[in-house]
């Protein structure tokens, strides 16, 4: 029985190496671990660690959150090497998004990685999303199940199993629910009609896992999709999956304080994977978890049987994925390049002013490098960069004088002081250049505008050399 409750645990840890508590756990039968960005320091550090593990026990579950884009662990430390899923939707090329996963997959599977929590299936429908955003392929659930069904059929053709998130899609919502419980103001119809088309794509693309979203839908009953039955049966008949089914992290806020709570109602309410890894756990916490589900099991509040399927479909995600030749350093680039937008004619003298207007990224991003200024200042040396919280146009207006004025947004439709310093720029009369990493809200009037779909390293660079050829 201990060993079907370790079966479905998947916690995270500390450090870039496995400690000897971990190593021990796997042996005796943990699920597995989902890796962090405190787990890397570059892609030979994060092999060595999977060999690690994989020398206890070859067929341990190792799982991480390589969305690509905004989310990214293995390039945490430098942005991600390609863009995410808004940019791949605005290209609207199902071949590109299929390369692009399948790249991303190869390189996974070379560090030994046999589970990637991505893509997401979400949809942008509300611009006041705070987790979301250009995670999403877009807000046209057609377009977005295409993409979503060609990037896990990208992903699982080199061997790494996909998870498709956040079920059943936490586009809608304007909280945060690492923060708080979401409640969707959305009917089951509704989501029928919307939100689980690109569900419904996934499972027909054989995707293996899929993750529940710590949300709550009115119709279903009080409690989040994670610990709600009815969801979960919906999930399993309606759309007819037959994977595994991951909770996202259970030490999130939105499914209360009491982890060992949430890993039973969990697993009770059809669940299979307990995805820990927000937080550092140790031998100790593991060794509760598994009390807690045993004891519950005894009390007769889960069953047996229950627990040993869960346990089965969460071991089948440790097939260890076979190295292949798919990886492409290049196509990270083109993608992004393709997928910005402009408006209006980027025009800016060889010494402009880039203001890049810092904003707390979600926890789901972490602390990735982000920002226009050192991509502009490696092809314009004469770039000067202004890195920012909030500042006033007209010091800004003092600053840059007659040169040109690149403001750098992030969801400027979410941030006050973001819009306001583009418009009073530009009522100032300067000559202003907008470029949004966002969600591209409302424009703000600037001469220019630059849509990137995301803020990853490439999709930055495509931005600095674009405004390059239209230095003057």
């Amino acid at each position: 029985m201990d060993q079907l409750a370790a079966a479905v645990l998947l916690p995270g840890f500390t450090g870039t190496t496995a400690p000897d508590w971990l190593l021990r756990r796997v042996a005796d039968g943990l699920g597995g671990v989902v890796l962090f960005g405190r787990n890397v320091v570059d892609d030979a550090q994060v092999t060595k660690l999977c060999t690690e593990l994989r020398s206890v026990r070859p067929d341990v579950v190792i799982g991480i959150d390589e969305e690509g884009g905004d989310v990214t662990r293995l390039d945490a430390g430098r942005g991600s090497e390609v863009p995410g899923n808004h940019a791949l939707g605005a290209v609207d090329d199902l071949d590109l998004t299929r390369s692009v996963a399948a790249s991303i997959g190869a390189r996974l599977a070379k560090c030994g990685i046999s589970l990637n929590l991505a893509p997401s299936a979400d949809l942008v429908l509300t611009l006041d999303d705070p987790i979301i955003g250009v995670r999403a392929f877009g807000s046209d659930p057609v377009l977005a199940a295409r993409h979503v069904a060609a990037w896990v059929e990208g992903l699982q053709a080199v061997g790494v199993a996909a998870c498709a998130k956040h079920f059943p899609g936490h586009g809608a919502s304007t909280e945060d629910s690492h923060e708080q419980l979401p409640v969707l103001p959305r009917t089951e119809e509704q989501l029928r009609a919307v939100e689980l088309v690109p569900f419904q794509a996934a499972v027909h693309a054989g995707v293996r896992s899929i993750m529940t979203g710590h949300l709550v839908i009115p119709e279903w009953g009080p409690a989040p999709v994670t610990l709600n039955k009815h969801a979960i049966d919906l999930l399993r008949t309606e759309l007819g999956f037959t994977g595994a089914v991951i909770t996202d992290g259970l030490d999130m806020k939105a499914v209360g304080g009491d982890l060992a709570v949430g890993a039973v109602r969990a697993l009770a309410a059809g669940v299979d994977s307990l995805c820990l890894g927000g937080m550092s756990l140790d031998d100790e916490d593991i060794q509760w978890l598994i009390d807690s589900i045993v004891a519950a099991v005894k009390a007769g509040d889960l069953s047996e049987e229950r627990l040993t399927q869960a346990a089965a479909r969460s071991l089948a995600l440790g097939l260890p994925p076979t190295s292949v030749d798919a990886h492409d350093a290049e196509i990270g680039l083109t993608a992004a390049r393709r997928a910005i937008e402009v408006r209006g004619r980027v025009s800016v003298g060889p010494d402009p002013v880039v203001v890049d207007l810092v904003v707390d990224p979600s926890i789901a991003v972490g602390d990735v490098p982000w920002g226009l200024g050192p991509y502009l200042s490696e092809v314009l040396p004469g770039t000067e960069v202004v890195a920012a919280r909030d500042i006033p146009a007209e010091e800004v207006a003092k600053t840059a004088g007659d040169r040109t004025i690149v403001v750098v947004t992030r969801d400027a439709h979410r941030h006050t002081a973001a819009r306001q310093l583009v418009t009073n720029l530009t009522n100032l009369g300067k000559d202003v250049v907008h470029v949004e990493t966002g969600v591209p809200g409302p424009d703000l009037g600037s001469v220019a505008r630059i849509d990137t779909h995301g803020g990853s390293r490439v999709s930055l660079r495509a931005a600095a050399e674009l405004i390059l050829k239209g230095t003057t």
